[in-house]
């Protein structure tokens, strides 16, 4: 919806609209999806076998939904969630993306380096939810973490190299030049970023634009941090280092978790559960067991009334 990929357009037929079109077109999405979701009444379902009646057509609302991108009737054909609605997951660094996630997000997946930087999106979004009329605990903010284990910090270093040598050339090009709008084949590999619009995607390409600068990092070096974590922060080392990182990270207000992306599956999610959780439930920041039976539930956030934002 908020894509800046052309060929994801193309595929609903449609140009690439403008940011300001795309976020205006994601709002009523989701203004769309929590009529349809809450069309059904949490009762509506009666289904009695001796008069052969499954619902009570009363209970059951279409959405009619007339809007500028959308004109939906409704009512969804399936009953109301037992979590109310799913989960809606936003990621976006921008203006539009942030005001975007303070208003219908329940869960935000952002693209954080450096502990600091984390905490002011933190502080930001938290009070843009509440200036939409939401309470900030509500809305829960997971940076992505790129998590490679080792039984030490040099076996997870290697591993990562090795994995970071597999890194075709071609599609490191391909990859960063869409990225910051610049063609690059022309520019030296072990040369510095030419200078790009940062206006444009400006989470994204801020994000690349800093991390490059900060840490002197050359193209070839620049594609492989987007390819292989997909800009994200990379968490390298023993279980005992990741759990540190991890907990700085929570405990010092940068996140309320983490979306994690292990850099190989289905190993690098095995190492992360066998050897990661372990360490982070002896320090009493990793459930030892679910506190509910939904998404929702386990994330503390509460179900929705029907037309509740």
């Amino acid at each position: 919806m908020t894509s800046l990929n052309p060929s994801e357009a193309a595929n609903f037929g449609r140009d690439l609209p403008g940011e300001s079109e795309r976020y205006q077109a994601a709002a009523e999405f989701a203004e769309v999806v929590m009529k349809l979701w809450d069309s059904w009444d949490e009762d509506a379902v009666i289904g009695d076998k001796a008069s052969g009646l499954y619902i009570d057509p009363a209970k059951v609302h279409p959405a009619n939904h007339v809007g500028e991108h959308y004109r939906v009737r409704g009512p969804l054909t399936t009953p109301r969630s037992p979590q109310g609605r799913p989960l809606i997951v936003q990621a976006g660094q921008s203006e539009a993306g942030r005001n975007l996630a303070a208003s219908v997000a329940d869960v935000v997946f952002s693209v954080e380096r450096d502990v600091d930087s984390a905490k002011a999106f933190y502080r930001d979004v938290k009070a843009r939810a509440a200036a939409a009329g939401r309470s900030p605990d509500h809305i829960k903010i997971l940076p992505g973490a790129m998590v490679v284990i080792g039984a030490t910090r040099t076996a997870a270093e290697d591993k990562f190299e090795r994995l970071q040598s597999l890194i075709p050339e071609d599609l490191g090009l391909t990859m960063l030049s869409r990225a910051i709008g610049v063609d690059l084949v022309d520019y030296p590999l072990d040369g510095p970023l030419p200078p790009f619009d940062v206006s444009i995607n400006v989470g994204h390409r801020k994000v690349i634009a800093d991390f490059a600068e900060r840490e002197g990092l050359s193209i070839r070096q620049v594609y492989q941090r987007l390819v292989g974590s997909r800009s994200h922060r990379v968490v390298l080392g023993s279980p005992r280092e990741v759990a540190d990182d991890l907990e700085h990270w929570f405990t010092s207000g940068a996140c309320d978790g983490f979306n994690i992306m292990p850099a190989t599956f289905p190993e690098g999610l095995d190492d992360f559960v066998d050897l990661c959780v372990p360490e982070l439930q002896r320090r009493g920041l990793f459930r030892t067991r679910y506190e509910a039976d939904t998404l929702r539930g386990n994330l503390g956030l509460p179900i929705p009334e029907r037309g509740q934002v």
